[in-house]
């Protein structure tokens, strides 16, 4: 299960709400720690989610959940309305980027998306959102791109964008999944080579001390011969002595 299908159903679902949307964010800029302030609690990831509840009256927010080094769980750690959105600036309106801003009533934060098409949906997405259930004043989006802010004139970009976040992120566990298999074939082949290296020398080995073995025999036979001969002589020779 993905993690942002993990969320929708940890976080949202068991408050009779649904998740619109959601983009895995680091923060552009460290935040201050006060002075006072103890020990963290280690790594995690960080996401920014979209939600609207089931039941009327609809009711949006966002929020920001995270998941903790060590832990399969996730946590919400901050929570607004749509109506306390401010502002969304999308740094840069001519090209796709991974950064933005979020501004609330009481909040400002600076983020990185993992990559420039997840923060294209979430934003646009968000966008969309607000044009439809903002009950107040509407957040100021800027320097956004304009195909972000078309959603109601061209719905079918929402899909567009999701489908390339998703074909993206195929093709990264794909490009990780043969490096997998690559590496496993890899230790394979050189435990295999490994094991015929072994046995061929095992071979050769015993060869050769099976033919250290035969010439030892070998010598040891020649020398028996010789001192037969030598034994048939010395006899031949007593014998014509004794019979003179």
């Amino acid at each position: 299960m993905s993690a942002k299908l993990a969320i929708n159903k940890e976080v949202f679902t068991p408050h009779d709400e649904k998740m619109l949307a959601a983009v895995q964010v680091r923060r552009r800029t460290k935040k201050k720690i006060p002075f006072l302030a103890t020990g963290g609690q280690g790594d995690y990831m960080t996401f920014i989610c979209l939600s609207v509840t089931n039941k009327k009256p609809t009711h949006v927010s966002i929020t920001k959940v995270k998941q903790f080094q060590g832990s399969s769980a996730f946590v919400k750690r901050s929570q607004w309305t749509i109506d306390q959105l401010q502002q969304i600036n999308g740094i840069d309106p001519n090209k796709d980027c991974p950064e933005f801003d979020l501004m609330f009533d009481n909040a400002f934060d600076q983020w990185v998306a993992g990559s420039a098409g997840e923060k294209c949906t979430f934003v646009q997405v968000l966008h969309h959102t607000c044009q439809r259930y903002s009950s107040q004043r509407k957040p100021e989006f800027v320097n956004c791109q304009s195909k972000l802010l078309g959603a109601e004139e061209q719905p079918s970009n929402s899909v567009i964008f999701r489908c390339k976040v998703f074909l993206n992120r195929m093709r990264k566990e794909m490009v990780t999944s043969q490096a997998h298999l690559l590496r496993r074939g890899n230790s394979i082949l050189h435990t295999a080579a490994g094991s015929v290296t072994s046995a061929v020398q095992k071979a050769s080995q015993a060869l050769n001390e099976r033919g250290e073995r035969l010439g030892r025999a070998e010598e040891t036979t020649g020398e028996m011969k010789n001192s037969a001969e030598q034994f048939s002589v010395t006899a031949h020779k007593l014998a014509m002595k004794h019979k003179c």
